[in-house]
C-alpha cells in the first residue's frame, strides 16, 4: 500500500515521494522541476519492476493521477486534501447559506460512506442547483460568467471526486488521508530548516538523505 506526493523546497526543487504505508518507510523519491502526471506513473512503474506488489495507492488529488492509473490499481484521494480544496474555494467563511451549508457536509467527510456522502450532496443539489447556476453578464464585454463561480467549483471537485474519496472502505489496511508522507515531509522541512547556511548542493544532499533513512 502506497502514499504518493510531492513537496517543494523555495529555490532548491520538488520532490515526489513514495512511502510504504505497512513499513512506514519510504521507498521512492525523484528530484523533479514541478508534479506530472507522468512522474507518478512512472514512480509506480519504476516500483513494480523492482518487484513491488502495490495493493492501492493514496494519493493527493493532482488531477489526472487517477485516471492515468486507476485501471490498474485501487486508488483513494486524500480526504484532508478534498477538504482543503474546498476550503480554498469557499474559504473558511462562506459568505452565502449554500456556502455554509457545504463546509458543513464536507466537514464531516471521514465520517461518510459513499452513498450517505452521495445523497447530501444529492439534497444540497436540489436546494441550490438553480442558485449556482446563475450568471453575470459583464455589461462592458458583455460575457457572461457564473455569479458563484467559486462554490460552484468546489461542488463540482466533490462531486467529480466522489469515486475516488471511499476507495479506502473497500480495500483492507488503505488509509483515507497521506497523512503519513505529510508528517514525515513537515519532519523533513524543520530538520532543513535548521541547517538553512548550507551551500545548495549540501541542503540537497540532506534532504536525498534524510528521505531515504
Amino acid at each position: 500500500m502506497v502514499v504518493m506526493d510531492c513537496t517543494y523546497f523555495r529555490r532548491i526543487c520538488c520532490y515526489l515521494a513514495i512511502r510504504d504505508w505497512y513499513k512506514k518507510q519510504n521507498i521512492y523519491f525523484k528530484r523533479i522541476v514541478y508534479e506530472t502526471i507522468g512522474d507518478y506513473v512512472s514512480a509506480i512503474d519504476y516500483l513494480e519492476t523492482q518487484k513491488y506488489i502495490i495493493d492501492g495507492i493514496v494519493v493527493d488529488g493532482h488531477k489526472g493521477v487517477f485516471e492515468a492509473l486507476s485501471d490498474r490499481f485501487p486508488i483513494q484521494m486524500c480526504q484532508f486534501h478534498q477538504k482543503q480544496i474546498v476550503k480554498r474555494y469557499i474559504t473558511s467563511h462562506p459568505q452565502t447559506i449554500a456556502g455554509i451549508e457545504l463546509k458543513a457536509i464536507v466537514a464531516d467527510l471521514t465520517t461518510y460512506d459513499q452513498l450517505w456522502f452521495e445523497t447530501l450532496l444529492d439534497v444540497w443539489e436540489f436546494k441550490y442547483g438553480n442558485f449556482i447556476k446563475e450568471r453575470t453578464v459583464n455589461p462592458i464585454t458583455k460575457r457572461w460568467f457564473y455569479t458563484h463561480k467559486r462554490l460552484r467549483s468546489a461542488y463540482r471537485s466533490l462531486r467529480k471526486n466522489i469515486p475516488y474519496l471511499f476507495t479506502y472502505q473497500k480495500i483492507k489496511n488503505m488509509p483515507n488521508t497521506t497523512n503519513s508522507l505529510d508528517g514525515f515531509f513537515a519532519h523533513l522541512k524543520n530538520a532543513v530548516s535548521i541547517h538553512r547556511g548550507l551551500k545548495l548542493h549540501r541542503r540537497t544532499k540532506l534532504i536525498e538523505d534524510l528521505i531515504v533513512s
